[in-house]
């Protein structure tokens, strides 16, 4: 457990980093639940923390997103204080060919035959089978439960698989909380433009407008300057990089890896110190144009030194970081590459840069997209309306017991439900929140609408473990309980 001491003015807030604990298990998992042509499974990890258990008390089931699931397991404390209140088993289950779920080992990332089993799809099956395993080794046999409620929690890409779990499989969950999932985040459903404006729009007000407006000139001026060789090896030398761009291929993997970082700063924009992704101080996007802005540049050479010095908060806040991997934004947890997988295949999301925001423009190019997908991956996407077609996309108005939330400051709400759809379809907005936020532990830095949010979730999910409480009376006190009402 790490102490963090947050000085503001003459006040000191002492913070606890928590380290939860849990039993590693696995279950083996068909590795294709849509076939009977085979019998092949492999090993899918999920960890447990039964330290709250009660009898004929709810699981809380965390559906893994794309990482190793331990990452999101430390990340989730609101989980751990719900279950205290309630009795909850907590369960947190990987994502296949995420963490240690590698279905084919270290042969699983090494071509399409093997990838071809990565979706959302065989998660979510996945997700059945474990939770229908679940059951049966938890419930009690001598009482009058046929099962444990079992309610779905999960952020981002996580939150998504969460509300389509319940949606799709509703006799597995019985609610689910979608924190900062952009199901929405689809061809036709969303402006391609609209995650890009959120990011500038929040760099403009947390940081600076000189901050956004260095980084929208960086991009002219980065081509430029490594139009040399000369200018190739200064760039890499100012960014620290572990390896000198050489390439054209190279100097677009640069201005990508810095687009992320951006991005990533601003999804993670918490007002407390947080090593989710990577070690930050709170509030980084302030953090980050205060150390952008404090070199006064006048040319271009000295605007790059500008932007490497604000990167230094992301890229290196401990002082440890011996030189920068443009390959790879995120820690080593967040699985990047069957991320790009993904988006080739069942989770294409357009996303596009016109002049109202910072990045460099670029337009949604579906045919452009998927031949860098068949370069990258020997794949290509069937066609842009997968997701819908899968998912059902805006039309959910005949499913039950989902609360999306949703962080204004996180650009991923920019694909999230942001309204009520139904009675029991509902949307919880956090002004001032990040990405998935409310699932964080709470946190004496955590502002009113967290706690809010965080308040209201938990009174749906009393309402829902009532309502199956209430049905899975014995006939006779079910009978009488209705006569009485």
């Amino acid at each position: 457990m790490k102490i963090i001491i947050l000085i503001f003015g003459f006040s000191v807030v002492f913070c606890e980093e928590i380290h939860y604990g849990f039993v590693t298990k696995y279950i083996d998992m068909p590795l294709d639940h849509f076939s009977f042509t085979t019998n092949t499974t492999f090993k899918l990890r999920y960890l447990v923390n039964d330290t709250y258990f009660a009898e004929d008390k709810p699981i809380f089931f965390y559906t893994g997103n794309e990482g190793d699931i331990s990452m999101f397991a430390q990340n989730t404390g609101f989980m751990f204080e719900l279950a205290a209140k309630m009795g909850a088993l907590l369960v947190f289950a990987e994502h296949r060919f995420y963490g240690e779920t590698l279905p084919f080992g270290n042969n699983s990332y090494t071509s399409p035959k093997y990838l071809g089993y990565l979706s959302a799809q065989q998660a979510l099956a996945d997700y059945v089978y474990l939770i229908n395993d679940l059951q049966k080794q938890y419930v009690n046999k001598s009482n009058s439960l046929e099962k444990l409620p079992v309610i779905a929690f999960g952020g981002s890409y996580g939150g998504m698989l969460a509300a389509w779990l319940r949606i799709r499989y509703p006799y597995s969950v019985i609610g689910a909380i979608a924190s900062s999932a952009p199901v929405w985040q689809f061809h036709g459903i969303i402006p391609c433009e609209n995650f890009n404006k959120i990011v500038t729009d929040v760099v403009r007000s947390l940081g600076s407008e000189i901050c956004a407006d260095t980084i929208r000139k960086s991009w002219n001026i980065l081509r430029n300057i490594t139009a040399t060789d000369k200018g190739k090896i200064d760039v890499s030398t100012t960014f620290q990089l572990c390896k000198n761009i050489q390439t054209n291929d190279d100097i677009e993997t640069l201005l990508n890896w810095l687009s992320e970082i951006y991005v990533d700063i601003v999804m993670v924009n918490y007002p407390y110190p947080t090593s989710f992704l990577v070690p930050l101080p709170g509030h980084p996007v302030r953090e980050f144009c205060e150390g952008l802005d404090s070199v006064k540049y006048k040319d271009g050479v000295g605007l790059v030194e500008a932007i490497a010095k604000g990167l230094q908060i992301y890229t290196n806040y401990t002082g440890t970081t011996k030189c920068n991997d443009i390959l790879q934004t995120a820690g080593p947890n967040l699985g990047e590459n069957g991320w790009n997988f993904q988006s080739c295949t069942d989770m294409i999301m357009p996303m596009c840069s016109t002049d109202t925001d910072m990045f460099e423009n670029s337009a949604w190019d579906f045919q452009q997209f998927s031949d860098d997908c068949y370069k990258q991956f020997s794949v290509r996407p069937r066609n842009e309306e997968v997701p819908i077609l899968e998912f059902g996309g805006t039309e959910i108005e005949t499913a039950s017991n989902i609360v999306f939330s949703n962080g204004l400051l996180d650009p991923w709400s920019s694909g999230g439900v942001i309204k009520n759809i139904s009675s029991q379809v509902l949307s919880i907005l956090i002004p001032d929140g990040a990405h998935h936020v409310d699932l964080r532990a709470a946190n004496p830095l955590d502002t009113e609408s967290f706690k809010t949010a965080r308040q209201f979730h938990e009174k749906q999910i009393n309402k829902w473990l009532d309502k199956f409480y209430f049905k899975s009376l014995p006939l006779e006190a079910y009978v009488s309980t209705v006569n009485k009402i």
